[in-house]
């Protein structure tokens, strides 16, 4: 068939207000956040279905004609797997944009997979309850994408990733079958648990269409507090006595390095809570069910820290609005752009307990390599994710070199290369660093098994069985 009948048969099965073909595509399709398609190259088409049924029929087409076809979401995601390939049809999910039902008594929401988080995120706040994932993109990130590379964000620590947040699942096969489980019940051992298929996966085994999304109370009490610390044994020190405290209240652990601190000062513009000079700044908060008891164990679990020479300076926050200072301190941090421009990322995984010798070994490795290298290092931490930024003299950036410096200190620690967005195409050549050869292994055999002719999202994550 020749691609312009393709284009036709596309349109005729959906109809002219959800293709775009050739010029007509919108240039923004060609990338997600970092990673854009190479200039030479263009997908064939943009679909933009309405529901699984039109999901379906373009698949069946394109493993008929053994089309390439990419899934796109909100385009926020940092690792390429929304990037196209050239000649591929893109799959975006936009106009699946309905939030279908809210069970209170379940406490679910089922949505298609176009709503963006922020959307679901209010829904659940109107009725009195929270879908706790929450993410810098919130705003543009769709509920598909978050499936796709199984979202992490701030909360991890209380509720867990988004596979943690679901229940059920509607998918589209590569060959065009909807498989439909939108279970709503938190207990169900009905066989395989097939949703973990396409949770994490990228868009490389399935397209999620629906999803069932687990609900929880809405916290009634909020306590935050600023802590300055004097080195990683100090925060390892805090964390433990927090968990003790504070048991499953506590909802976020983030721990910033003085660089990151000083830098995300500059980028704001504004004084710091507290002042530089200590070893780490760590913000602690916990959410619970009742302001008052809430803070007043909150305080003492602070004076406490002072007590064993764990803090050695702290601002608790006072109003909501010094909360979102400090998470505004926070979240600064992760804008490379503002404070370390030009500079590579990462986002990587290191058992708890030796997070502090990874950075040091990360700086020492960088500084031999390049002695002018700057680095900084922020993260969740409580969860063993570390975000890192490293900017040297060299024009161009040596982005690869950078890779290879810290994916071996990674893998060095038994680390992750990718804690929460993905391996797309930036991340594949360093799989192995996290992965052993039978576990990559099994993955081509499971996607051979669910796309045995490579159609989804082809070039990200593993590569297909070959011959």
């Amino acid at each position: 068939m020749a691609i312009s009948n393709f284009a036709e048969e596309l349109l005729a099965r959906i109809g002219p207000g959800g293709v775009r073909v050739g010029a007509d595509v919108d240039p923004r399709h060609r990338h997600d956040w970092t990673v854009e398609m190479p200039p030479d190259g263009a997908p064939l088409a943009v679909v933009y279905p309405r529901n699984a049924e039109e999901v379906s029929a373009v698949l069946r087409l394109c493993q008929a004609h053994r089309r390439p076809v990419v899934v796109q979401g909100g385009l926020t995601g940092l690792a390429g797997g929304a990037t196209p390939v050239d000649g591929c049809v893109v799959l975006s999910m936009e106009r699946m944009r309905a939030i279908e039902e809210v069970d209170t008594d379940a406490g679910t929401m089922t949505v298609q997979a176009g709503v963006t988080l922020q959307t679901v995120q209010e829904a659940a706040d109107a009725a009195g309850l929270l879908f706790p994932l929450d993410l810098g993109a919130r705003g543009s990130c769709l509920i598909g994408g978050n499936l796709s590379t199984n979202a992490g964000g701030n909360r991890v620590l209380r509720y867990g990733m988004m596979r943690d947040l679901v229940l059920g699942l509607e998918v589209v096969l590569a060959d065009g079958t909807v498989v439909t489980s939108l279970n709503k019940m938190l207990k169900n051992n009905a066989g395989y648990d097939l949703k973990h298929l396409f949770i994490g996966t990228e868009g490389t085994l399935g397209v999620v269409t629906r999803a069932v999304l687990r609900l929880h109370p809405k916290p009634r009490s909020v306590c935050t507090a600023l802590c300055a610390v004097a080195d990683y044994d100090a925060v390892l020190r805090l964390l433990r006595l927090a968990r003790e405290r504070l048991g499953g209240t506590l909802s976020a652990f983030e721990v910033m390095w003085p660089e990151v601190y000083r830098r995300a000062e500059a980028a704001l513009g504004r004084p710091a809570p507290l002042p530089h000079g200590h070893g780490a700044y760590v913000l602690v908060e916990a959410m619970g069910s009742d302001q008052a008891p809430d803070q007043e164990r909150f305080e003492a679990i602070l004076q406490r820290s002072f007590e064993d020479g764990i803090v050695a300076d702290a601002v608790l926050a006072q109003s909501g609005e010094q909360t979102a200072a400090f998470w505004t301190i926070r979240d600064t941090c992760g804008e490379f752009g503002r404070i370390i421009a030009p500079a590579v990322g990462f986002d990587v995984s290191i058992p708890v307990g030796r997070i502090g010798e990874f950075v040091t070994l990360c700086q020492d490795r960088l500084a031999a390599r390049w002695p002018d290298a700057e680095s900084v290092y922020f993260g969740h931490v409580a969860d063993g994710n570390i975000h890192i930024g490293v900017k040297v003299a060299e024009d161009p950036l040596p982005v690869h070199a950078i890779d290879v410096v810290v994916y071996e200190a990674v893998q060095e620690f038994h680390g992750s290369v990718s804690a929460e967005h993905g391996i797309g195409v930036l991340k594949k050549e360093f799989l192995p660093y996290s992965v052993s050869p039978e576990a990559i292994a099994l993955m081509r055999t499971v996607k051979a098994a669910l796309d045995p002719n490579g159609i989804l999202n082809p070039g990200k994550v593993v590569d297909p069985v070959t011959a």
